[in-house]
């Protein structure tokens, strides 16, 4: 049997032993609660019965082989546990135990001798709250939990690192069918690309949500990626680890690796996986997708009975970047005739009050909105308490936007919601009946537009061509780096296709000899440019070691001599006229994402910028064309106010040969820099650069 079908009886156990005391005994408690169907073996030496449940000494006493077992002993007893549970054929361990690899040192050498006992059975864990299973009602789960059996349809699944998060989520009360909660804690063995792989083999799987605090294996994850993209499953993925303080604690909480946040960003991006920032927003994503999928654009249109709600949407969405475009003219004299000459029609709607109540006019409101045909129409609508009001006139324009969405269903990329303001405004009952009619309902006007704009994205991302899985980083580079010149390093890139200026380099006597007689430099007419060349000599400007716009031969000794104590050489360069825009083009290498490519804004504008715009590597033309397009820069790279732009398909070029650079030498180089490269009306040239580059081992 492979591993991968031993990952998926564990998911979706046909029979469950749980070993321990009392945690053991809740997990027995909550499979019984939820009708787990299978047989249920508690194991404990001391104890006669679990919940009511018979007890065995130990798992040789197990009288069949079990699918899943919630193993809830310490540390120690867990390692030889999963030895005797592996030698059982044993589909996998919940490891609920802490004191694994998130203690420290000797919690790793705990951690590694347990996947060595295990021998390859599938582990959650070790430090996790464990798994819930809504489908086939399994609780391998020591705690109560707020989720009800799926009996019918899809439902969304929850992989979160944390699990006091992941017993939170639980409790929602938003309506999200929920139809796996999975927490994996240290990820010692089942990762999270394990569990997507996994969970999209499961048609009953609508959306993947990822609390995550580290990635594990980049290549790993943009595979799972890549993979559920193919089956058409959205990943929403809340990941913390963001802010210096939130890294050091997720080091501190589950020994991951939280990496650079803003290549998370960028890894996301390019594999259509949504990054939402908060918990509200993680469910209504969830939500939404859950229901609708990934939306085909970011139009939007609002109905509310308020003027400041409709303002309010508009910021809002403006703040998503979502579009609030004016209604076609079809669309717009429906609503003027329904809506009559007191209502101004536009985009957000205010439909005023004028048809609170009436449910026939309203439902030709909704439809009428619901016609414009953007990718998602929302009605605003906060229900009054329960416990104080009567809401009858809120069910009548409930039912209204009801009637009008069965008149037509929405085509695929599109959606139909009912957005509270506040998230407390929308009960759940209300939120129930409305995913019965494949209506979403958001408890909160914000958290509904960010899900929105999530969906957007991947949508758009879907839409363009699938990129390849993240290759994997070389694992034998030593540390010892070795930073080229500038001379050095401008002829590597050259032979890559990067367009440099004329240049020679000399000793200062060799410059002496070549100037004095002739007066000029072979191949290169005044003025010219001079430079200090040498490995050290990261930031020549300023330690005086640049000079441009060098008139005649007299004035070139002289900076000579004042500046070949600077450097190991000295190089003459032809300058370049007529920039339209200084660019730098970096390449860093990150211990977990791999080699990145950096834009941005040239010269002293990027640390004064501080705009700039990352790629992983590989990346096509198309990738660094997006990325430029973003920078605000690119203005002027295109042309600003009247001013000619430059040459774009010679910048990208130029972009693409450092890259190219990069990914020949990815074994080993560690750092480029490409400062200014100047962004020409005709070409592109780059002006100074350095690489530096580590030794490989032998």
């Amino acid at each position: 049997m492979t591993r991968g079908s031993h990952l998926a009886r564990l998911l979706r156990p046909k029979s469950l032993a749980f070993i321990g005391g009392k945690a053991a005994e809740e997990a027995v408690r909550q499979s019984l609660a939820l009708g787990f169907a299978g047989p249920i073996w508690p194991v404990n030496l001391r104890r006669a019965e679990m919940a009511g449940v018979p007890c065995l000494p130990d798992v040789a006493a197990l009288p069949g082989v079990p699918d899943a077992v919630f193993v809830a002993a310490p540390a120690g007893p867990t390692i030889a546990l999963a030895g005797q549970l592996a030698k059982r054929g044993a589909g996998g361990a919940i490891c609920y135990a802490a004191g694994f690899a998130e203690e420290g040192d000797q919690g790793r050498l705990l951690q590694h001798e347990l996947l060595e006992t295990a021998a390859g059975m599938p582990l959650i864990g070790p430090n996790c709250y464990g798994m819930l299973n809504l489908f086939d009602r399994v609780a391998l789960w020591p705690d109560q939990h707020g989720c009800l059996p799926i009996t019918q349809g899809r439902g969304v699944a929850i992989i979160s690192q944390s699990g006091n998060f992941a017993l939170n989520l639980t409790m929602q009360a938003r309506g999200l069918p929920i139809g796996y909660v999975i927490s994996i804690g240290n990820c010692a063995d089942v990762t999270p690309a394990d569990l997507i792989e996994a969970l999209i083999a499961d048609e009953r799987v609508s959306v993947i949500g990822l609390n995550l605090e580290g990635l594990g294996s980049v290549q790993r994850f943009s595979e799972a990626c890549l993979a559920a993209r193919a089956a058409g499953v959205p990943l929403v993925a809340l990941k913390t680890g963001a802010s210096a303080k939130g890294a050091a604690l997720t080091l501190s909480h589950t020994s991951s690796l939280a990496g650079a946040d803003a290549l998370c960003d960028v890894l996301f991006d390019r594999y259509g996986v949504a990054r939402v920032r908060d918990p509200a927003s993680f469910l209504e994503t969830l939500k939404l997708l859950h229901v609708a999928g990934p939306l085909a654009g970011k139009r939007i249109t609002s109905a509310s009975c308020s003027g400041g709600e409709a303002s309010l949407t508009a910021d809002l969405a403006e703040r998503a970047g979502l579009e609030t475009p004016d209604f076609p003219a079809a669309t717009q004299a429906a609503l003027e005739a329904v809506l009559g000459s007191q209502v101004h029609v536009a985009n957000p709607l205010d439909y005023h009050t004028y048809i609170w109540g009436n449910r026939a006019a309203q439902t030709r409101c909704f439809a009428g909105m619901i016609g414009a045909g953007f990718e998602a129409a929302i009605l605003i609508l906060d229900f009054p308490r329960a416990d104080r009001c009567n809401g009858e006139d809120w069910e009548v324009t409930l039912d209204a936007f009801i009637t009008a969405h069965r008149a037509k269903s929405p085509p695929p990329g599109t959606v139909r919601m009912v957005v509270s303001t506040l998230a407390e405004n929308l009960p759940e009952a209300a939120a129930r009946r409305l995913l019965d009619e494949g209506i979403v309902p958001v408890a909160g006007l914000a958290g509904a537009l960010t899900a929105i704009a999530a969906a957007a994205r991947i949508g758009a991302a879907w839409a363009s061509p699938a990129p390849p899985a993240q290759p994997a980083l070389p694992a034998d580079v030593e540390d010892n780096a070795v930073t080229w010149d500038e001379a050095r390093s401008k002829a590597a890139l050259a032979g890559y296709g990067l367009q440099v200026p004329r240049s020679k380099t000399f000793s200062l006597s060799a410059l002496e000899v070549q100037c004095i007689p002739n007066g000029t430099i072979t191949g290169m007419d005044f003025p010219l440019v001079l430079k200090a060349v040498g490995s050290a000599l990261a930031h020549k400007t300023e330690l005086g070691g640049v000079v441009i716009g060098i008139a005649n031969s007299a004035q070139l000794l002289a900076e000579a001599r004042r500046m070949a104590p600077l450097g190991d050489a000295l190089l003459v360069e032809a300058m370049v006229p007529g920039a339209v825009a200084e660019m730098i083009v970096g390449i860093g290498r990150d211990p977990q994402f791999g080699l990145f490519l950096t834009l941005g804004a040239g010269g002293i504008f990027v640390e004064l910028l501080r705009q700039t715009e990352q790629l992983l590597l590989p990346a096509s033309r198309s990738d660094i064309e997006q990325a430029l397009a973003r920078l605000p820069i690119h203005r002027v790279l295109t042309g600003y106010r009247g001013t000619p732009g430059c040459d774009m398909a010679a910048l990208l070029g130029a972009i693409e040969a450092i890259a190219r650079f990069a990914m020949a030498h990815a074994d080993r180089l560690e750092e480029l820099d490409v400062n200014p490269l100047l962004a020409l009306p005709r070409g592109a040239v780059a002006v100074d650069a350095l690489i530096r580059m580590k030794e490989l081992k032998s």
